[in-house]
C-alpha cells in the first residue's frame, strides 16, 4: 500500500487532510509541519505520495521536491496562481480551496500510478540471466540426483528454501550448490 506524507505549516490542517484521506482508505503515514520532518521519514521509505501545502514552516514544495527521494511522488495543494513549475513529471497540482472529491480521486490516481510503475519494476526483476537460470537448473538437477526428487518438486523446494530465509531463489540455488558439492 502506498504511504502518504501530509505536510502543512499548520498542524491543524495537516490533521484534517488525514482525517479524510483516512476515511476514505489511503494509509496516511506522518502528518508534519516541516519539510525536514517529511525528508526524516522519506528515508526509511521505498516510495510514497507527499500531499504538501505551497510553504511549509521550513521551505517552500520546490525545495522539498528537489531532496525528494526517487520513488516519491508530490501532490502540491496551492491556489492556481502558484503553479508555475506544475509541468514537472513527479508533481501533481490541486487548487486551493481543497474539493474532497477532488483530492482523493487525485490521490487515487497517483496511487494507482505508482502501483502500475512498482508492478513493472518487479516483473522486470523477474528476469533472469543465462548465467543464473544455470545456477536453478544445477542445483534442480542435483537435488533430482541426489534426494530423487522430481523436477516440479525440486523447483518447489527452492522456492520455498528461497522465502524462509528471504533470499531470491539464484542465491538459494547457489546455497544448495554450494552445501552439496562442499
Amino acid at each position: 500500500m502506498t504511504g502518504i506524507i501530509v505536510v502543512f505549516p499548520k498542524a491543524e490542517d495537516a490533521k484534517n487532510i488525514r482525517n479524510v484521506l483516512t476515511r476514505n482508505g489511503f494509509h496516511v503515514i506522518l502528518t508534519c509541519t516541516t519539510g525536514a520532518q517529511a525528508l526524516q521519514q522519506m528515508d526509511h521509505l521505498e516510495s510514497g505520495i507527499i500531499v504538501c501545502g505551497y510553504k511549509m514552516a521550513d521551505m517552500i514544495y520546490s525545495q522539498l521536491r528537489e531532496y525528494m527521494p526517487k520513488g516519491f511522488e508530490m501532490l502540491l495543494v496551492a491556489s492556481q496562481n502558484l503553479w508555475s513549475e506544475c509541468s514537472n513529471s513527479n508533481l501533481v497540482c490541486l487548487a486551493m480551496p481543497i474539493k474532497v472529491h477532488e483530492l482523493v480521486n487525485t490521490l487515487q490516481m497517483m496511487v494507482q500510478t505508482q502501483d502500475r510503475r512498482k508492478r513493472k519494476v518487479k516483473q522486470k526483476s523477474k528476469i533472469r540471466t543465462p548465467e543464473e537460470q544455470a545456477f536453478i537448473t544445477d542445483a534442480k538437477h542435483l537435488l533430482i540426483e541426489r534426494n530423487n526428487m522430481t523436477e516440479e518438486q525440486a523447483h518447489h523446494y527452492i522456492q520455498k528454501c528461497s522465502m524462509d530465509n528471504g533470499t531470491n531463489m539464484v542465491e538459494t540455488a547457489q546455497m544448495i550448490l554450494s552445501l552439496m558439492h562442499g
